[in-house]
């Protein structure tokens, strides 16, 4: 039986072209209604009479030389409880992803992961009716881009 749905792995390269993140592991939680995507040095500010945040980002956890500094319109701000019960208020801004080569418009909020395993979690709202989950396979929309070395650099 044939969906038409494409299927992802439990997790997943993606991409947010606009925030200048190429690739960045996620994991893909049906658990989670709504995605999240580490940030730190949150800061609301207002342009032009409408609410904005600046935040930065990175795409490792230990590479903070390719820390992000973003800007976004906000979209909201929700209480979001998280898998141990625990409330947080957070932003919400909007923003396109790239899940293989498709391109989708999401919301996602954003909070410290700093200790989490994933710097990105996609949730339900955002691969709903258009993706199935292979809960024992990985990285089916793509593999990670592979960066080459400069000439004269260091392995």
């Amino acid at each position: 039986m044939s969906t038409g749905k494409s299927v992802l792995g439990w997790r997943e390269w993606l991409g947010f072209p606009e925030l200048g993140i190429s690739e960045i592991k996620a994991k893909v939680d049906t658990g989670a209604r709504t995605s999240c995507l580490h940030a730190f040095s949150v800061e609301p500010f207002e342009r032009e009479g409408k609410a904005w945040v600046r935040f930065c980002i990175r795409s490792e956890h230990s590479d903070t030389t390719q820390d992000v500094q973003c800007e976004a319109l906000l979209k909201d701000q929700r209480t979001v409880r998280d898998s141990g019960g625990h409330e947080e208020q957070r932003f919400v801004i909007e923003t396109d992803i790239m899940i293989g080569e498709k391109k989708h418009r999401i919301e996602v909020t954003l909070t410290d992961r700093d200790s989490m395993k994933f710097l990105v979690l996609l949730g339900r709202t955002a691969i709903r009716g258009q993706y199935l989950v292979d809960s024992g396979r990985s990285y089916l929309q793509g593999k990670r881009i592979k960066r080459r070395k400069k000439a004269g650099t260091a392995e």
